[in-house]
C-alpha cells in the first residue's frame, strides 16, 4: 500500500432483507466518508440501484469487475453476482441468505488477496446462511477459518471494550466449553489486540465469574474456585494483567469496568447486555486475534424496520472509523517493533 493511497474498505452487505444496505449507503451517502477511505460493496450494481431505489437515496457509485480496479474517491460496487435476488424486506428468506454470503466470501477472498485492507461486515441471520458448504454459527467462526489466527469477539467503544470466552455457544454447554487452555488462549488474544490494536502497553484484563457470585466459594457452582482463579492466579504471577473472578451482576453498575483496559466475560449475553445497554448505537463489534481487520455494527438485520429508511447508521459508521484506525494501529505497531528488533541487532 503507497504512503499517500486511501485504505480500501470492503463491504459485505449482509441480508439483503434486513437493514445492512440501508446503514451502508447511509454512511457513504456523506461524500466526506471518502476522505477517510475508499469503500467497496460486494454486491451488484443492481442489487444496490435497487436498494437505493427502496430507501429513496441517491449515491453514485462506479461499477466494478474485481475490488483491485475500485476507484479512490469513488464508492465502489464489485459486481459479484448478475441476477436480480428476490428481495422481501423483513424476511428472512433462504435466497437472501445465500446471497449475504455469496457477498461475503467475495469480500474475504479479495482481503484474503490484498485488494481491500479492511472488511466492514453487514449484519447475517443466522438461521438463514445454513448450507451444505457453510455451517458456521456467524461470522467470526467463519472468518477465523479463512483468515487465520486465535478469533475473539470483542465488542468495543472508546470506553469500553468486552471479550467473550465463548461466544455463540448455547448457555447450558458454556461452562463445559471453559477450561484452563481456553482462558489462556483469549486472555493473550485479547491482551495482543490491546497492545497492536488500540495502543496499550501493559494492558490490565478483568474477568467475569461463571456463575452469580463467582460461585460464593464454591456454594453456587465450582467452575470459578476449580476453573477460572487457579489460571488467573497462574497468569498473574506470570506477569500478566490480569485479575478477577468478579461478580458479574455489580460490575458494570458500580462501574468497577472503568478500572480496566477490558473485560473478558464468560459467556455471550454476560458480556453483550451490559455493553449494548451502555454504548447502543456507538458499540462495534470487531473479530480480535486474526491475520486481517474486520468489524460490524453492534446490531442485527433488525427485519422490523427493514426497508422503511428507518434504520439508524451510527454504528455501521463507527465500524467504519473502527476498522480504518485499527490497520493504521497495527501498521505502527508493526513498524515500531521491527524498528526496536533492528535496533536491538546493531547493539550486538
Amino acid at each position: 500500500m503507497e504512503e499517500n493511497e486511501k485504505i480500501k474498505l470492503g463491504i459485505s452487505i449482509g441480508d439483503l432483507n434486513g437493514i445492512g444496505c440501508e446503514v451502508a449507503l447511509k454512511t457513504f451517502e456523506d461524500s466526506r466518508m471518502l476522505d477517510f477511505c475508499t469503500p467497496v460493496f460486494f454486491a451488484s450494481n443492481k442489487t444496490i440501484s435497487f436498494q437505493m431505489k427502496e430507501l429513496e437515496l441517491d449515491i453514485k457509485y462506479n461499477g466494478v469487475q474485481e475490488a483491485s480496479k475500485a476507484l479512490d474517491g469513488k464508492i465502489n460496487v464489485v459486481n459479484v453476482w448478475k441476477e436480480v435476488p428476490k428481495v422481501q424486506f423483513g424476511e428472512g428468506t433462504k435466497e437472501s441468505g445465500d446471497y449475504a454470503i455469496k457477498s461475503l466470501r467475495a469480500a474475504v477472498e479479495s482481503l484474503k488477496k490484498g485488494e481491500i485492507d479492511v472488511l466492514v461486515t453487514a449484519p447475517i441471520n443466522k438461521n438463514n446462511i445454513q448450507a451444505e458448504d457453510f455451517k458456521f454459527p456467524g461470522h467470526t467462526d467463519y472468518l477465523a477459518q479463512e483468515l487465520g489466527g486465535e478469533s475473539l469477539m470483542f465488542m468495543v467503544t472508546d470506553d469500553l471494550k468486552v471479550g467473550l470466552l465463548t461466544d455463540h455457544v448455547a448457555v447450558k454447554d458454556a461452562p463445559a466449553a471453559i477450561n484452563a487452555i481456553l482462558i489462556r488462549t483469549k486472555v493473550r488474544t485479547i491482551e495482543k489486540s490491546l497492545q497492536m490494536d488500540f495502543g496499550i502497553r501493559r494492558p490490565k484484563v478483568a474477568l467475569l465469574g461463571i456463575n452469580p457470585h463467582s460461585g460464593d466459594n464454591g456454594v453456587i457452582g465450582k467452575e470459578d474456585e476449580e476453573v477460572l482463579k487457579p489460571v488467573i492466579r497462574e497468569m498473574y504471577d506470570a506477569g500478566h494483567l490480569v485479575f478477577g473472578p468478579y461478580a458479574a451482576d455489580s460490575f458494570f453498575g458500580s462501574d468497577a469496568y472503568k478500572n480496566f483496559d477490558a473485560v473478558l466475560a464468560a459467556y455471550h449475553d454476560q458480556g453483550l447486555i451490559p455493553f449494548k445497554t451502555l454504548s447502543f448505537g456507538k458499540g462495534v463489534n470487531f473479530t480480535a486475534g486474526l491475520s486481517k481487520v474486520r468489524t460490524s455494527p453492534d446490531h442485527g438485520t433488525a427485519y422490523e424496520i427493514a426497508g422503511k429508511g428507518k434504520a439508524d447508521h451510527s454504528s455501521f459508521k463507527e465500524a467504519v472509523f473502527m476498522a480504518i484506525q485499527i490497520f493504521r494501529n497495527r501498521k505502527e505497531y508493526v513498524e515500531l517493533t521491527e524498528n526496536a528488533l533492528q535496533k536491538q541487532k546493531i547493539r550486538r
